[in-house]
């Protein structure tokens, strides 16, 4: 099934990105900067290129994916938004893209232990994988394994 990685600019994101092709199925990115789409699709990742802090970008990049991996670096570093003022903001706009998308499971990839309010809300299964202490092949590893599984158990 399709999973989009929200943020695969980011160290973390092409991790995950790059590691997610190492197995079957569909993989997307959605990123802001040309440049670094170039070699995502190198890798055979379709790749969309927008505003991360627009939510009908994130809509139709994510359509039809299964899964998502939102990396929260990429509502925290210099990249322009021109959507949201704020990462509240930005968090609300992904899940209302995500959640709009149709998207079945998040992956929250970022300092904290557990997704934001929002974002948990936005679909029946999310999980959240804590950055902190954790290389990004590590990260990129459970990313693929949380993924794989048939069903998350948040317990």
């Amino acid at each position: 099934m399709p999973v989009i990685v929200i943020g695969a600019d980011t160290e973390y994101g092409m991790a995950i990105a790059e590691a997610l092709t190492r197995r079957q199925g569909e993989v997307r990115a959605f990123v802001t900067d040309v440049e670094s789409a170039k070699p995502l699709r190198g890798l055979g990742i379709k790749v969309a290129v927008g505003d991360v802090s627009d939510a009908s970008h994130i809509e139709g990049a994510s359509r039809q994916a299964f899964s998502a991996v939102v990396v929260a670096e990429s509502a925290l570093d210099g990249r322009e938004r021109s959507f949201a003022k704020s990462y509240d903001v930005l968090v609300r706009a992904w899940a209302e893209g995500l959640q709009g998308a149709g998207v079945t499971r998040i992956i929250w990839v970022g300092s904290e232990a557990a997704p934001p309010p929002a974002v948990a809300a936005a679909t029946a299964e999310c999980v959240a994988i804590d950055i902190r202490d954790r290389s990004p092949r590590q990260v990129a590893d459970e990313a693929v394994r949380l993924d794989d599984l048939a069903v998350i158990d948040p317990h």
